[in-house]
């Protein structure tokens, strides 16, 4: 018999394992993978810098696709989503958001007036998060080949060239933190998706991480924070498992210290899933030199948005590359690199 062709899967594209095989596909063969030494595709991070030669600043690119459905969900939508995915991005690379470039696709037979309130969301979570909407392309395309509409963006920014915080910069005895509980955005999302019946009032967690990010910014200057991710597909585990991997430690994981809202923990021991790979997008992971982090995590509960914040782990030298939980019974499990993002198209 023929050996089968190897397909692309949904869960190629959902944040975990599978996705960093298609990476892998897309990108070994690229020749330039970064710009004067700064980081690049290799490095797999939110984002990537163009360090200036003679400038104390460098830029920082972000580039991010929108393919959440339905469109409108409990707490957000496409066009806000859109947004605070890419601002987002390029905050956790300790970097001011400037601009951002702008892609609509569109299926053919889409009202105006849905277009309208996507479009007009977009814009005000722009304006709120004080960035330029610089250029942008728009397509159509026939109907039955796009469900509704897609939406790309790439976000630039500017950071100074003296700020350390990638992926693969934590440093043994760091402290974790999460900004709030997680989870909610995954689990909103699914709860009300057609279908799937279930009776909730929860919101997505969908928010521009401006105020959480603007209350530590003399920590990210002094580099007292060695790495920031917004834990979006593949949730808290695949943000986690990436940072153990590339910085070649654990971490070690208290269960009763992170944040879970009990409804998102209802949802997903209904379904069979685990609420530590369901994506969040409007928090924050920190990784924090030990001798600032109640420091750091007092100035970010001082914030709207990131009064649930805590402590929930800290990172060592046994077991590298490996993320644990010591769990509340006593034990301690593997928090694994998720297959791929249960939940499609989240975000």
């Amino acid at each position: 018999m023929p050996t089968p062709k190897k397909i692309i899967r949904l869960a190629h594209g959902a944040g975990g394992i599978l996705q960093e095989e298609l990476i892998d596909f897309i990108t070994k063969d690229i020749s330039h993978k970064n710009i004067n030494g700064g980081i690049g595709v290799l490095d797999l991070d939110d984002g990537a810098t163009m360090p200036l030669h003679n400038y104390d600043q460098e830029f920082v690119f972000t580039a991010d696709g929108h393919t959440v459905y339905p469109l409108f969900f409990p707490g957000g939508d496409l066009g806000k989503l859109s947004i605070c995915g890419t601002v987002n991005d390029l905050l956790m690379m300790g970097a001011k958001p400037l601009a951002l470039t702008s892609n609509i696709i569109i299926e053919e037979g889409l009202s105006f007036e849905i277009l309208d309130k996507i479009i007009t969301s977009f814009n005000q979570t722009a304006e709120e998060a004080q960035i330029a909407i610089i250029c942008g392309d728009t397509k159509v395309m026939p109907k039955g080949s796009l469900q509704d509409m897609i939406m790309t963006t790439t976000g630039i920014g500017l950071r100074k060239n003296t700020i350390k915080i990638e992926d693969k910069n934590l440093k043994i005895g760091d402290k974790i933190i999460i900004t709030g509980p997680i989870g909610d955005h995954g689990t909103a999302l699914m709860a009300k998706r057609e279908g799937l019946n279930i009776s909730t009032n929860l919101d997505s967690d969908v928010a521009l991480l401006l105020e959480i990010i603007k209350s530590i910014e003399n920590e990210i200057n002094n580099n007292v924070i060695h790495a920031m991710k917004d834990p979006t597909r593949g949730g808290i585990a695949g943000a986690l498992n990436h940072w153990a991997n590339k910085s070649n430690l654990s971490i070690f994981i208290e269960e009763e210290k992170v944040p879970i809202r009990n409804q998102v923990k209802a949802i997903c021991d209904m379904l069979g899933l685990d609420p530590y790979n369901i994506a969040c997008e409007g928090r924050a992971l920190l990784s924090v030199d030990p001798n600032h982090a109640e420091e750091v995590l007092d100035k970010i509960q001082s914030t709207k948005l990131g009064k649930g914040a805590q402590i929930i782990g800290e990172t060592k030298s046994e077991n590298p590359k490996r993320v644990l939980l010591n769990t509340i019974v006593g034990g301690t499990r593997f928090i694994d690199m998720p297959l791929g993002e249960p939940i499609p198209r989240i975000c």
